[in-house]
């Protein structure tokens, strides 16, 4: 069995290459999981100061593009969403929106994940939850 290299450092510094201004951050993988953090500006909030749900389903998302280099062992760009359902549990409020992505199957060519997020200081307190697929490439 060989030892899981990725670091949060190294899949923020790859992304950043790609694309400078992303706001989401990866703070945490491992061999099974991802863990992204957003932190969410004034300006993005929804009248009586609630997160938009485009916002909790793109952090959904990243989690889970993070937690598809686990099953692949390196950083790969272009693993794409192949599929992504996502269900609103209660109003998300507050300042910093967190992701965390499990695997629940990883094969040759695709990858699929459960994402809890919530709020703040709240990981017992869901706002949503999603289930998704993504599609890896060929290996080279």
């Amino acid at each position: 069995m060989t030892e899981f290299s990725l670091t949060p450092e190294h899949v923020n510094e790859t992304i950043r290459q790609h694309w400078p201004t992303t706001m989401h951050e990866c703070v945490e993988i491992g061999p099974a999981h991802a863990l992204a953090r957003y932190v969410i500006e004034q300006d993005m909030l929804r009248p009586g100061g609630f997160v938009a749900g485009p916002t909790q389903f793109s952090i959904a998302d990243v989690a889970l593009w993070y937690v598809s280099f686990s099953a692949l062992g390196r950083v790969e760009p272009m693993t794409l969403t192949s599929e992504l359902s996502i269900r609103f549990l209660r109003p998300a409020q507050g300042r910093v929106m967190w992701a965390r992505a499990d695997v629940d199957k990883a094969g040759r060519s695709s990858v699929v994940g459960t994402v809890k997020v919530w709020m703040d200081d709240r990981p017992d307190r869901l706002v949503s939850t999603a289930q998704g697929t993504y599609a890896l490439p060929p290996m080279a």
